[in-house]
């Protein structure tokens, strides 16, 4: 992303000083919300490696490919936290991602689940709760 572009997570922050943080290593993200913005983000951005890093250990694919992927992501909006602050170890979290695939727009519904390893937020796995089409 361009220097002082807001980033697409949606905090309203500039990408350098959000989710840019985290997919350059220099933070960690400290709550299970603060991870989902920055993993839609790095999905966005095809960014494998922060993906990967992020995704808790016995669940992790060996990969992600993104070659025929024709998806181009747009918005996030968090519905709902359950737990997943800093003092927890679990954490869900439910949103909807906008986006768009061969001139369609979609919104995913999903709810994720997060897991802190060491001091550290893990993506666990996710349930979709519905896919709807048009913004």
């Amino acid at each position: 992303m361009d220097e002082g572009t807001v980033c697409l997570c949606g905090s309203g922050q500039i990408y350098d000083l959000c989710c840019g943080l985290y997919h350059s290593g220099k933070k960690y993200p400290d709550t299970a919300e603060t991870l989902m913005r920055s993993r839609f983000t790095a999905f966005a951005l095809h960014n494998k490696a922060y993906l990967l890093s992020t995704w808790e250990v016995s669940k992790r694919p060996s990969t992600v490919d993104f070659s025929k992927s024709e998806i181009k992501w747009s918005r996030l909006d968090i519905v709902k936290c359950k737990k997943g602050g800093s003092g927890d170890k679990k954490g869900l979290v439910q949103f909807k991602a906008y986006y768009s695939q061969r001139g369609e727009e979609y919104i995913l519904n999903e709810t994720s689940r997060f897991r802190k390893v060491r001091g550290r937020w893990y993506y666990l796995d996710g349930m979709v709760n519905s896919i709807a089409s048009g913004a």
